[in-house]
């Protein structure tokens, strides 16, 4: 009887468990068993394992061979298990050395003639690798990726049949490729002095940002605007959101390259698809706009179950999926973009066009929404057409660049007096807010008159604040207050 151990990983959530492969090859009926909680990708891996041995001029042993995958009572999934089954089984019949997998993670999954293929959460496998002390074995593709995790040693291996030179040597590190990502430019956007105002002030302190008006006038557009003048990803950001990419299935390159994350799905989207979920788990799309913009077009037309997902992450910036074998938790902290009709027929409050909805018809569709997400929603503004003049002129605006600088500046003075205001409330937002004994009195009649919930007046200040900010003030003036409360639209009027 011979044994052998390769380590693996299991990824739930964002992040990669350890998982020991464990193969015992020994004399009795010809056999091939896996256990350990293994989905039916893992239990496929024995056709694959069995062909890809053979292709690569391995003997597949003739004899019982049991394959255990420690701790048993932790779900394995994948196809990422191909790799350490097959490392794990040769290694037990002394075709390989065990130094070629000593200290190390592999991860990936075979072909029937051999060859080693990139699996998705090659990020995290490459985490889970690092906080071992291993290096990861895995083809190349994967290993550009891994790359991004500073100090960790990668072993590439292609093909099974790489395994027959008899060692594996670390590959160097090589810098990823930078990704040419063009951004729509703000200077595209004719007119619109208002919304482009109240999108720089989203930009500024990371709030959420509604867009009401009639079809056509340019709330996409606006929209699409937002990531670029947004400052780049930083070194923290960047690994956590290409992490969650990686996870996710996508090409985590952009992010990797500074690009923030632009995510806008379609209004038959599900609560599972804004949320995520599946078999195994995998992200939704508000963990895929994790520090980056999350863009809800025609907002009431979603499913009421599906925007009540978002609002505990718009408080959390993360949520926590619960099922009845798993509990995994994604970061979700992203910055909310909706536009919207003001009535089904788009034309109530139009200047040159007459609505032709009835007051039930107008209330049941702004009722969609509904109050709780409505009131997490800091900044309204409404989007009208402009003139066809000014369209025709295309006299070129203001560039994203110049816009970019100032929201750069704005949050840097944030920083330096504690952090961005939409991660304040309480006693740590009053205090950066410091409200005078006229601006106090104004801003209390004033939520007052309006009905302000708590959430409302936490999240006025913190619009409020962040106008500050952008004015490089200490304090909280009336006017920045009065800006502030001129943006929560529905309630002010």
């Amino acid at each position: 009887m011979s044994q052998a151990t390769v380590y693996a990983a299991t990824i739930t959530g964002v992040e990669a468990l350890p998982v020991e492969v464990q193969a015992d090859v020994s004399s009795g009926l010809p056999g091939f068993g896996i256990v350990g909680l293994a989905d039916t990708a893992v239990l496929e891996a024995r056709d694959r394992v069995r062909s890809a041995m053979r292709a690569a001029g391995f003997d597949f042993p003739n004899a019982r061979v049991l394959v255990n995958l420690a701790p048993a009572p932790l779900r394995k999934h994948g196809t990422g298990f191909d790799l350490p089954i097959a490392l794990a089984i040769l290694t037990a019949t002394r075709q390989i050395s065990t130094q070629l997998t000593s200290s190390a993670t592999a991860v990936g999954e075979l072909a029937l003639d051999g060859t080693v293929r990139p699996v998705t959460g090659t990020l995290a496998y490459a985490l889970a690798a690092l906080r071992n002390g291993h290096a990861l074995i895995g083809p190349e593709a994967a290993l550009v990726a891994a790359h991004a995790v500073d100090g960790l040693r990668c072993r590439r291996l292609d093909n099974l049949q790489d395994l027959r030179r008899g060692s594996l040597e670390d590959i160097p590190m090589r810098a990823m490729k930078t990704p040419r990502c063009p951004q729509a430019d703000l200077a595209e956007v004719a007119g619109h002095g208002v919304a482009k105002r109240v999108l720089e002030v989203a930009a500024a302190g990371g709030h959420n940002m509604l867009m009401v008006g009639p079809p056509g006038s340019g709330k996409t557009l606006i929209a699409r605007r937002l990531p670029g003048i947004l400052p780049p990803l930083d070194e923290r950001e960047r690994l956590e959101s290409a992490l969650v990419h990686s996870v996710g299935g996508l090409d985590e390159a952009s992010v990797l390259s500074g690009v923030r994350p632009f995510r806008a799905p379609h209004h038959t989207c599900t609560a599972a698809g804004l949320a995520g979920g599946g078999s195994p788990p995998r992200p939704g799309e508000m963990s895929l706009a994790h520090n980056g913009v999350l863009f809800l077009d025609e907002l009431p037309e979603f499913s009421p179950s599906a925007l009540q997902t978002l609002r505990q992450p718009m408080e959390d910036g993360a949520l926590t999926l619960v099922r009845a074998e798993s509990r995994v938790r994604y970061p979700a902290r992203f910055t909310l973009v909706a536009a919207m009709n003001p009535c089904p027929c788009g034309f109530l409050g139009d200047p040159e066009r007459t609505c032709r909805c009835t007051e039930g018809q107008i209330t049941r569709y702004n009722s969609r929404v509904g109050g709780p997400l409505m009131d997490r929603m800091d900044l309204v503004v409404r989007v009208d057409r402009i003139d066809p003049d000014l369209l025709l002129a295309a006299e070129p605006g203001e560039k994203s660049g110049a816009v970019r600088r100032r929201v750069i500046t704005t949050r840097e003075f944030a920083h330096a007096r504690g952090g961005l205001s939409a991660g304040l409330s309480g006693a740590a937002l009053l205090e950066v807010c410091r409200l005078k004994g006229t601006t106090s009195r104004v801003f209390a009649e004033t939520a007052r008159h309006h009905h302000f919930s708590g959430r409302a007046v936490t999240r006025v200040l913190r619009v409020a604040r962040t106008l500050a900010d952008m004015d490089g003030s200490s304090n909280v003036t009336t006017a920045h207050v009065a800006e502030a409360v001129g943006y929560r639209g529905w309630e002010s009027q």
